[in-house]
């Protein structure tokens, strides 16, 4: 151990001289989320004058960025998301920030592969424990592959960030380090992120969905109100035996594994785990995952992949949408061309739970949403121009809104029109039908003429 700690005080270097590897054209990744240091940020931003072209790259991130600022010009700077958090797309609207898209589970590999150039990693991290790790904390997904394709590895000491124990690549060995930092400014306590509030269309799609959950299911969930409805539903329920097998951990799964109804005990992969690759959530819930041996923090690689969702028997996948067209194909990412958030993981868990053994997928979505001038239909005759498919046509299994939930599988266009429409704001239906009319994908005897 003498030794271990000797190699710890080498490689201790101050944030101001470990940014100096940092060289012009250079790729800088600062890992995913709440990786994204503090001090080396702002020891970077102070070289603005002597770099260009250096790319910097994070996701789902929430912590300001000092490189980013220093820059309005992205002349020496250039930030760049994987999926964007609401900080970010304020970044996005203005130009200095750049959207990479992605197929969450994929991205791994393309560090791995060397499709995703690592010149530099730079991440905050727990302290060392006394095996010589430092964690990455509640966000594992691409991190330790970042780690394993960087020319350099500098790691930033927050003394407040929770242990997230794995699962697996949750943590990085001091032999794998190049710096270490201390810096006081580092000591960041992860955000208290309140849930969304449950508004009275997430109550009614969640009952829907509660319909179609079996005691022993498998469920993921996305962010937002539905999956809070949900959650709040299940641990209300008479539901029994649920695992998790999800991309993110949100605070509901903590309120149902609270109320006794997470067990795991059906699950084939990880049994008794609630496995996920990194959370978001208040500060209750930062507490609930430090430490907790309940919980399998693990790479996206293994959370998304197709293959692991769906070896789990009756996985259930519920996610949001923006905009379904009247084919069925969602977008659940942009607004037209304005990038709103990412890809993520939708269309693996879509895909996947669809071929688990009484799995089923959900894209859920209000009806409609209030625009400047009045409300506007989520319901589509065809996506906004530039939007984004999130999921295709294909693939959508189960669609819902507060109106109903429909299955489109296996139907036809005039089918999954007349399917679509019939859950749609009834505001809105008549012009849907005639919209559909042009479209040639109505068949329904009582036509609108």
């Amino acid at each position: 151990m003498s030794d271990l700690m000797e190699m710890y005080r080498s490689k201790l270097v101050t944030a101001e001289e470990a940014v100096k590897v940092v060289k012009s054209g250079d790729w800088v990744r600062y890992g995913y989320s709440f990786t994204k240091p503090t001090a080396l940020d702002m020891e970077l931003a102070k070289r603005k004058d002597e770099l260009y072209d250096v790319n910097i790259h994070c996701a789902t991130c929430m912590r300001k960025f000092y490189t980013v600022e220093a820059d309005p010009t992205t002349t020496h700077f250039r930030y760049n998301s994987g999926h964007m958090t609401g900080p970010e797309r304020q970044l996005h609207d203005q130009g200095l920030c750049y959207y990479v898209p992605s197929q969450f589970g994929q991205s791994p590999d393309w560090f791995r592969m060397g499709y995703s150039k690592v010149n530099v990693a730079m991440l905050s991290v727990t302290p060392m424990d006394k095996h010589v790790y430092f964690n990455f904390g509640p966000q594992a997904t691409f991190v330790k592959a970042v780690c394993d394709m960087a020319e350099k590895v500098i790691v930033e000491i927050n003394p407040s960030m929770p242990k997230a124990l794995g699962g697996f690549e949750e943590c990085i060995h001091i032999s794998e380090v190049d710096m270490i930092v201390e810096d006081p400014r580092a000591d960041n306590p992860l955000p208290d992120i309140q849930a969304a509030p449950v508004s009275p269309e997430d109550a009614k799609i969640a009952e829907y969905i509660i319909e179609e959950i079996p005691n022993g299911a498998c469920i993921q969930l996305g962010i937002g109100g539905v999956p809070r409805a949900v959650g709040e539903m299940i641990a209300k329920s008479d539901l029994k035996d649920l695992g998790v097998h999800s991309e993110m951990l949100v605070e509901s799964m903590m309120t149902m594994y609270e109320a006794g109804k997470i067990t795991g005990r059906y699950k084939t992969l990880d049994p008794g785990k609630i496995v996920y690759s990194f959370g978001l959530g208040s500060k209750k819930f930062w507490e609930w995952i430090d430490n907790n041996p309940a919980l399998a923090c693990c790479p996206v690689r293994y959370t998304n992949y197709p293959q692991y969702v769906m070896a789990n028997d009756n996985a259930i996948s519920i996610n949001n949408g923006l905009e379904v067209d009247l084919t069925g194909q969602v977008c659940s990412e942009s607004k037209g061309t304005r990038m709103i958030s990412g890809s993520g993981g939708q269309l693996e868990f879509a895909f996947g739970s669809f071929f688990s053994r009484g799995g089923k997928s959900f894209l859920c979505m209000h009806s409609t949403y209030t625009k400047k001038g009045g409300r506007a239909s989520r319901i589509v005759p065809t996506l906004t121009p530039g939007a984004v498919v999130t999921t295709p046509r294909p693939v959508v299994h189960y669609l819902v809104t507060e109106y109903g939930k429909v299955i489109l599988k296996g139907k036809s266009e005039w089918q999954r029109a007349e399917l679509i429409i019939s859950i749609a704001h009834p505001d809105f239906r008549d012009d849907l039908i005639k919209e559909a009319q042009k479209l040639g994908i109505w068949r329904r005897t009582a036509k609108i003429e």
